[in-house]
């Protein structure tokens, strides 16, 4: 009996234990970007015993195709999401940077990407982060997310992302600190970031201005009638497009009686 209890207390952390070729992350132990409490709530997880063991960089694509939400930790019991278990289990085998420069870089799978930038955004360097986050942010396609109290609501990739730049902290998860973007700007590390809707406006801008837009700019209401000679000449209009006062023929008009 001792012997299978010791067994599978050795077997428990060898499973939870990081992987040796893994390199330090911010000076430290890559699973302790994540808090004590909320990992020893993912090793005690069904998920984590069932699905997670023996994931290589390789197979856990497949278990980030399988999600249908994210978010960190719900219920009363601060029970950890799927989503959250695969974060962990990424910074237990640390996948190689092409991989999760991929796993951003995906379109078909939207959880993939967000699971591929929160990773990145708890291992990488200011710049990666910038440079691979910030095109995320015209990604506007609808993701579930679960919050504290268990329940869903429906946000985008975007927001996600944006959250990610912005927050200290993201699903009960503390993220490191970056610089601003205006400090690495400042040092000409970065360029100046254009969003893709300033652009839009900049078309509009830039666009020929239709004639009837012209008219109606300058204060005069724009006429489609055709005019002759004979016409301009009984009819006068004024600059502004209007009947011109001054003329004989409004002058001379009579008037219609007033109603009775």
């Amino acid at each position: 009996f001792f012997r299978l209890f010791f067994w599978f207390i050795f077997r428990e952390d060898m499973a939870n234990r990081t992987d040796p070729t893994a390199r330090t992350v911010h000076g430290t132990n890559p699973q302790l970007l994540i808090e004590k409490i909320v990992r020893s709530r993912i090793y005690a997880s069904p998920y984590w015993k069932e699905h997670c063991f023996a994931l290589t960089a390789e197979t856990i694509v497949d278990k980030a195709m399988n999600l249908d939400y994210y978010g960190g930790t719900y219920g009363g019991f601060r029970k950890p999401t799927k989503f959250l278990c695969l974060v962990l289990k990424c910074l237990q085998i640390q996948p190689d940077k092409e991989i999760i420069i991929e796993f951003i870089k995906n379109e078909d799978f939207k959880y993939v990407r967000v699971l591929g930038a929160f990773y990145l955004r708890l291992v990488g360097r200011p710049l990666d982060v910038y440079r691979y986050l910030e095109p995320l942010l015209n990604d506007y396609r609808k993701i579930r997310e679960r919050k504290q109290d268990g329940k869903f609501l429906i946000s985008h990739v975007d927001e996600i992302v944006w959250d990610l730049l912005c927050k200290d902290s993201l699903c009960d998860v503390a993220l490191p600190r970056i610089p601003k973007r205006v400090h690495l700007e400042d040092l000409s590390l970065l360029k100046e970031r254009r969003s893709a809707l300033e652009e839009d406006l900049l078309d509009e801008d830039e666009a020929p201005e239709a004639p009837e837009d012209r008219a109606a700019t300058a204060g005069g209401p724009a006429l489609h009638l055709s005019r002759n000679a004979e016409d301009e000449e009984r009819f006068p209009l004024s600059i502004d497009g209007r009947p011109d006062r001054n003329s004989d023929f409004v002058r001379k008009r009579p008037r219609s009686p007033s109603p009775s």
